[in-house]
C-alpha cells in the first residue's frame, strides 16, 4: 500500500500512531536519521497461551544509562520504511534524544502476529484459567521486555491513539508492576452510546461499513471498492441496511453481522464498553487522557474514561488534556491550524514537547515535574490554554438556557404568551436526506477525503434547506465563553413512530470579517449530537414514539471550551437526517432497522415546539465574567 493511502487510513477509528505520523518525515529523511540513533531488532514475543506477537524494538545507541520502555500496540501494521524502521517512530521525534527504548507491536491476529483478531476483544473472565485479552497480552509483553532487553531501567510506559488508546486502557485493567505511566489518547469508551459505531443508538453507517470491511476482509488493511465517487449516492443506492450482507458482505464480516444481531444496547455492547470495568477501578498507573475538540471519531471516549476514572482517583493519577485537534491531530504537524482556522500557536508541537514528553520523563525517569495540575483545555475562539482543578469545571460557571423563539430567534428569555403548540416544522424524507458534509462525499479513507476535518465545515451548505431548522441570537455585545457540558432540551413530535434528532451548536462569524474574508459569515460547529427517538426511555428496550405527541428529548452535546466573540452569533440547527454518517431512520418503528425493508421508509413531519408549555432550549455552561 502506498504511503499516501496509509496516511488516509490514519483517519480511521483507531488509526494507529504510525499511520497518523507518516507525514512527519519526508522521503529518505527518517530512516537515515533514526539509524544513527537506534539499534533495531525484532522479536516474536510469546504470550501465556503460546501464541507469539510480532514486536519491533528500537534501543538508543548513545544513552548514558538504563532506559525505560515506551510501548505502542496497533492493529494497523508497523509500516516499516525501506530501511526497515517503523514509521511509527516519527511520532516520538521530540523524545529521540531522551533515552527511551521504543517498542511497537502488532496485536494478535494482525499482520505478522499469530492468532485470531477479534474487534475490541472484551476483557477476560479472570475466573477462567488461561483466559486472555489485550490486557494480558500487554502484561506478557512487558514481562518479556523487562527480562530480555538489555539496559532497561525496569519501567515501562504505554501510549496509543484511538484503537491504540483502547489497547492502552486494556493494559491498565490488570497492569504489570513495571508499568509506571500511560497515556490513553482518543480511546473509544462505548461503541453504542458515543463512539465510532453508534451515537445514542444511531448507527454510524459510512464509518461502520467501511471500517469493518477494512479490518476484517483480510489480515491487512483493505479499502472497500466503491464504484461511485460520491458515497452519498452509493449509500442511497444501497437501500436498506439489509442489502449490505445481501449484496456485499454475505455474512463474512463478523463486525457487520454483530451490528445486525445487536441493534439495541444489550450485553454484547456492554461487555465491550468501559463503564462496567472502570466504575470501581482504583487507578494504579498514572494516566494522561487526551482528546480533540473536533475529533471525528472518538471525542466521547477519552472524556468518558476520564470521568469514570475520576470517581475513584484518590491517588490523583488521572489527568486530562483537550486541544483544538481532529482525531490524533496532536500527534503530527505543529497544530497551528485546523481547516481554515488558525489557533495562534503551535498547539500540537507544544503538547508533544511540553506535556507528553514531560509526562513520561517525570514518571519513567524521575525528571522534571508534572506538566499539568488536573485538566488542561484549549479555549477555541480566544485561542488560549486554560487550566482547571476539575473538568467539567465545578466553580466559576453558571448554566444559562437559550430558548427557541419565533422568527428563528435564540434568546435567554423564555417564551411568553402565544399558543401552547407554537412550533416550527419540516418534512424529513429518507429518500432525500441531509448530507453530513459537502458533496461529493468521498470514501471515509479515500484519496482527497475531507473526513478528517468535516466537523469544521461551513454549515451554510445546509442552512437554508427546508428540512433544517435554525435559531440564532443577535450579534453578541460582548464575548461569551462556555466551558463544560452542553445540553439540548427539545420538545418535539413526529408524524411517524420513530425519528432521529440532530442538534448542532454553531458559532456564526460576522458577515464582515476583515481578519479573513473567507470566514465572513462562516457557520462553525462547536458541538453536535444525534439521538435516535426509539431510545428516549431506554437504550436496552426501544419503544415507538406516539405520532404527533409533543415529547421531551434531552440530548447531551458533551463538553466544550469555546469563546463566542463579540460580534459573533450563537446558532442552533436541528434536523432529522445526517447521511451517510448516520443511517436513515425509516421514521416508522420497526424491531430492527438493520432488517427493515424498502416499504418501511416513509416521510414524516417533524415539529420543534417553542411555547410557554413546551420551551425548547439549549443549556450552555457560561463562564462568569470577573
Amino acid at each position: 500500500m502506498k504511503i499516501k493511502r496509509r496516511m488516509i487510513l490514519a483517519a480511521s477509528f483507531c488509526a494507529s500512531l504510525g499511520l497518523i505520523l507518516v507525514a512527519r518525515s519526508g522521503p529518505g529523511q527518517t530512516a537515515p536519521y533514526v539509524g544513527t540513533l537506534f539499534n533495531r531488532s525484532e522479536a516474536m514475543v510469546p504470550m501465556r497461551d503460546g501464541l507469539r506477537l510480532h514486536t519491533e524494538i528500537l534501543t538508543p545507541k548513545s544513552a548514558a544509562g538504563p532506559c525505560p520502555f515506551l510501548i505502542t500496540r496497533t492493529p494497523y501494521g508497523l509500516s516499516d520504511d525501506a530501511q526497515g524502521y517503523s514509521r511509527m517512530l516519527a511520532g516520538y521525534r521530540e523524545m529521540f534524544e531522551d533515552g527511551f527504548i521504543f517498542v511497537f507491536q502488532d496485536i494478535r491476529g494482525r499482520f505478522q502476529s499469530e492468532g485470531t483478531f477479534v474487534m475490541q476483544r472484551p476483557p477476560r473472565d479472570r475466573g477462567r484459567p488461561g483466559s486472555i485479552d489485550e490486557g494480558t497480552d500487554t502484561y506478557d509483553t512487558i514481562d518479556w521486555l523487562i527480562k530480555n532487553v538489555p539496559r532497561n531501567n525496569g519501567r515501562a510506559g504505554l501510549l496509543g491513539v484511538s484503537y491504540g488508546g483502547w489497547l492502552t486502557m486494556m493494559g491498565l485493567l490488570e497492569p504489570h508492576p513495571a508499568l509506571k505511566a500511560a497515556s490513553e489518547q482518543a480511546s473509544p469508551a462505548d461503541m453504542f452510546l458515543g463512539d465510532d459505531f453508534h451515537h445514542n443508538g444511531a448507527f454510524r453507517l459510512s464509518y461502520g461499513f467501511e471500517y469493518a470491511a477494512e479490518l476484517e476482509t483480510n489480515k491487512t488493511n483493505y479499502l472497500f471498492p466503491f464504484e461511485i465517487a460520491d458515497t452519498y449516492e452509493w449509500y442511497l443506492r444501497l437501500g436498506p441496511l439489509a442489502n449490505a450482507n445481501a449484496l456485499h458482505f454475505h455474512g463474512k464480516i463478523p463486525t457487520w453481522s454483530d451490528f445486525v444481531a445487536h441493534p439495541n444496547y444489550d450485553e454484547f455492547w456492554k461487555t465491550q464498553a468501559f463503564p462496567r470495568y472502570l466504575k470501581d477501578l482504583k487507578l494504579a498507573v498514572p494516566n494522561l487522557n487526551v482528546a480533540g475538540w473536533w475529533d471525528q471519531e472518538d471525542f466521547y471516549g477519552p472524556q468518558k474514561i476520564y470521568e469514570l476514572l475520576e470517581k475513584n482517583d484518590d491517588r490523583h493519577l488521572n489527568y486530562l488534556v483537550v486541544g483544538p485537534w481532529n482525531h490524533g491531530g496532536w500527534s503530527h504537524g505543529d497544530g497551528s491550524r485546523l481547516g481554515p482556522f488558525p489557533f495562534g500557536s503551535e498547539t500540537g508541537k507544544y503538547f508533544r514537547e511540553s506535556v507528553q514528553k514531560a509526562w513520561f520523563d517525570y514518571w519513567l525517569k524521575d525528571q522534571g515535574r508534572l506538566p499539568l495540575a488536573e485538566a488542561m483545555t484549549f479555549e477555541t475562539g480566544s485561542n488560549q490554554w486554560r487550566s482547571w482543578d476539575a473538568w467539567p469545571p465545578k466553580s466559576g460557571v453558571v448554566p444559562r438556557k437559550y430558548f427557541f423563539q419565533a422568527g428563528g430567534r435564540l434568546s435567554p428569555d423564555a417564551p411568553a404568551g402565544g399558543a401552547p403548540d407554537a412550533s416550527d416544522s419540516y418534512v424529513s424524507d429518507p429518500a432525500h436526506p441531509v448530507p453530513y458534509r459537502q458533496r461529493p462525499i468521498q470514501p471515509t479513507y479515500g484519496l482527497g477525503s475531507t473526513w478528517s476535518t468535516w466537523l469544521l465545515e461551513d454549515q451554510r451548505f445546509v442552512y437554508l434547506r427546508p428540512d433544517v431548522l435554525a435559531w440564532s441570537t443577535e450579534p453578541l455585545a460582548e464575548d461569551l465563553t462556555v466551558a463544560g457540558d452542553i445540553v439540548a432540551r427539545l420538545f418535539a413530535s413526529t408524524s411517524g413512530s420513530d425519528s432521529d434528532w440532530i442538534v448542532k451548536l454553531i458559532d456564526v462569524y460576522p458577515e464582515a470579517f476583515p481578519a479573513d474574508a473567507k470566514l465572513a459569515g462562516y457557520q462553525l460547529m462547536i458541538a453536535a449530537e444525534v439521538l435516535r427517538g426509539r431510545f428516549t426511555k431506554s437504550f436496552e428496550t426501544p419503544e415507538p414514539l406516539v405520532p404527533d405527541k409533543p415529547t421531551a428529548f434531552t440530548i447531551d452535546l458533551h463538553a466544550s471550551d469555546h469563546a463566542f466573540l463579540k460580534g459573533h452569533r450563537i446558532m442552533v440547527q436541528v434536523q432529522s437526517t445526517w447521511f451517510p454518517l448516520i443511517d436513515r431512520n425509516p421514521q416508522k418503528f420497526v424491531p430492527n432497522i438493520f432488517l427493515a425493508g424498502p416499504d418501511d421508509f416513509q416521510k414524516a413531519t417533524e415539529r420543534i415546539y417553542r411555547s410557554t408549555l413546551y420551551p425548547s432550549s439549549i443549556e450552555l455552561p457560561v463562564v462568569e465574567r470577573k
